[in-house]
């Protein structure tokens, strides 16, 4: 009787272990969707502002629509991105780059510096970005220790049975993660 009371207990322990690690799993994976949603705000946000600075900047700089061209099209591409961590983080990276040339740009046009539209705009896109970044970071937290508790042991045991899968970190392009690289401008 005593060797069944037994088994009976770790069935039980393991079934409340199972539980917990399940439970466990759903509130991380809760939690990386919430941080990806905080991303897709941003991001929003973001791709809202842009169509006004280069509105802002295309009154000072006629013959710069080479430059003001691009940064529509990484917009353009960026919103277009949806669903595919990758490929968005990609079109993103190409999004800042261009972001980046439109400022650099001001740098030749005293004017369009001093315009209160265009440093207002330019203040919400640096706090927007900034929230960027926090949100990224957020997420990649979050990915991490649901990526981390999917390989441990014996976690990745009910990470296995459930189905939980791992998700893609949302990375800086190789150029974008030495903030020392100038922006260069050429004409």
């Amino acid at each position: 009787m005593n060797g069944l009371w037994i088994v009976v207990l770790l069935i039980v322990g393991f079934g409340v272990y199972a539980i917990s690690v399940y439970n466990g799993f759903v509130l991380l994976k809760n939690r990386v969707t919430e941080a990806w949603s905080d991303i897709e705000v941003q991001m929003k946000r973001r791709y809202d502002l842009i169509p006004n600075l280069v509105e802002t900047v295309k009154g000072y700089a006629k013959h710069e629509s080479g430059t003001l061209e691009k940064v529509i099209q990484a917009r353009n591409m960026a919103l277009a991105a949806q669903g595919n961590v990758k490929e968005l983080v990609q079109s993103e990276n190409m999004l800042s780059g261009a972001l980046k040339s439109i400022f650099a740009l001001s740098e030749n046009y005293p004017d369009l510096k001093a315009n209160v539209n265009f440093m207002e705009l330019q203040r919400e896109l640096r706090d927007t970005e900034d929230k960027l970044q926090a949100a990224r970071r957020f997420y990649n937290g979050n990915v991490l220790a649901l990526n981390t508790k999917i390989e441990m042991f014996p976690s990745n045991i009910v990470a296995g049975m459930f189905h939980f899968e791992k998700r893609d970190f949302f990375e800086l392009a190789e150029g974008e993660q030495d903030a020392r690289n100038a922006v260069k401008v050429q004409f």
